[in-house]
């Protein structure tokens, strides 16, 4: 329910706007003194707050600087009978979000609260999918070689050092990227990412220096390529050992002269940029074999920084399938899961090819494999890479892949009936699809109550 705080020394007004309001489902406060309504906004979480203008003892522009500067977010209408476009420019200046004249409209009223309202609960999903963002790219670990990761990041992230990230795939080298920039001098500007590997030869200097309009066949219009996107921030090149030797010669010369030129320009464009690199090759094999420049190579490999393999860091992984279950599970709006002992110590004894992007997919895999609250060895054993495990016939299709995605279907949809109660309705509309159409699989898949 959204909730409204009123500010207005006439009591009548105060009434009137909570019966309105109340009468729509909101839940509504009031205050007639502007301080105490002040200090109760500092202490309770409201989506919208009514305010006038002309009261005594404080005003409602000295109302809106307090709210500015405590840092409260709050959308303000402000509310009063002395309209005038003056006192209009001036509320929005402060940041009201409406303004509205008394004798108020009850339909304004209600169109500028549900606007605001919405705009409130916008900003707070935004918030929280953030939240969950950076929660998502947190690195996980308490092994000794990854807290020596964390302790070089720590030292160097503050100067403008080139880094050369290297390490097998899946190993958290695009995270540690961003870890160095959320802890630089750069953090508050622009972290642009560009994986050289999939991106054309014949593209990847337009992708990192943009081009001029008419530069070549299709450059319809002027592009800015990723080095000015970066400019003041950071700009991280992803598997750099797969870009051309053209394009190396370019980021070379950028990397010197601190200036770029878009394909098919003439001018020198300034750019203030910290790079940082990764790869997963041998960048010394790959200079024997004439496939990397070795002055650029150089350049780049200023502070190294190799992030080992999952299966050297094995203490790390019962802290990675905690975290990983957290999102996962808050993700989806499953129930939280636990993977008991025996589970983790199972994952823990594999070999991780794909290192943490893959122990994140199988962890994701079994959530949604599994209807349990507790997960033991003998669950996930079957859905384990290279599993040999002959008791759960998940896995053996006959060489069918039609017949894995019917299982794989069958499973899901049985899991979010057992969440959602085997209510139908809502276990349709969270899949996304019509009653019938949830009642059709349920048949054809032969899902029945247990």
């Amino acid at each position: 329910m959204n909730s409204v705080l009123i500010i207005d020394d006439e009591i009548e007004i105060c009434e009137s706007i909570k019966m309105i309001l109340e009468y729509e489902d909101y839940k509504v406060d009031y205050f007639t003194d502007a301080k105490e309504g002040l200090k109760n906004l500092e202490y309770n979480n409201y989506s919208v707050l009514l305010l006038d203008i002309q009261m005594p003892n404080m005003t409602g522009f000295e109302v809106l600087n307090e709210i500015k500067n405590k840092n409260i977010i709050i959308n303000v209408i402000m509310i009063s009978a002395h309209s005038s476009l003056e006192n209009a420019v001036k509320a929005t200046k402060l940041g009201a979000f409406d303004f509205i004249e008394k004798p108020i409209d009850r339909e304004k009223l209600l169109i500028s609260v549900r606007n605001a309202c919405e705009r409130t609960n916008l900003i707070t999903e935004n918030k929280n999918l953030k939240k969950d963002l950076e929660t998502e790219q947190t690195m996980i670990g308490q092994s000794k070689a990854f807290q020596e990761i964390l302790q070089t990041i720590s030292r160097v992230a503050k100067s403008d050092a080139r880094i050369l990230i290297t390490g097998e795939n899946g190993t958290g080298k695009e995270l540690a990227a961003r870890e160095i920039h959320r802890q630089s001098n750069r953090a508050d500007k622009p972290f642009v990412e560009v994986n050289c590997a999939a991106i054309p030869n014949e593209l990847i200097e337009s992708e990192l220096f943009g081009h001029e309009k008419g530069a070549f066949t299709g450059a319809q219009n002027k592009r800015i390529g990723k080095f000015e996107a970066a400019n003041k921030g950071t700009l991280f090149l992803d598997e750099i050992g797969d870009m051309s030797l053209q394009a190396q010669a370019k980021v070379l010369r950028a990397i010197e002269d601190g200036k770029i030129e878009r394909v098919g320009g003439n001018n020198k464009i300034d750019v203030d940029v910290r790079i940082i690199t990764a790869t997963n090759k041998d960048l010394a094999k790959e200079i024997e074999d004439g496939n990397f420049r070795e002055d650029l190579f150089h350049r780049l490999n200023v502070i190294p920084i190799t992030i080992p393999p999952l299966r050297e860091r094995k203490e790390d992984i019962p802290l990675l399938i905690d975290h990983f279950v957290k999102t996962i599970c808050r993700k989806n709006n499953f129930p939280l899961v636990k993977f008991n002992d025996s589970a983790i110590e199972l994952l823990k004894n594999m070999q991780w090819s794909g290192n943490i992007r893959e122990l994140k997919n199988i962890i994701e895999r079994i959530i949604i494999m599994i209807p349990k609250d507790e997960i033991s060895a003998n669950d996930i054993s079957a859905l384990l890479p290279d599993s040999t495990a002959k008791t759960d016939d998940f896995l053996n299709v006959t060489n069918s892949f039609q017949e894995f995605k019917e299982k794989a279907e069958r499973a899901f949809i049985l899991k979010q009936l057992q969440l959602n109660n085997w209510n139908i309705s809502k276990t349709a509309e969270i899949l996304g699809i019509q009653r019938s159409h949830l009642y059709n699989k349920m048949k054809k898949y032969n899902i029945e109550k247990e």
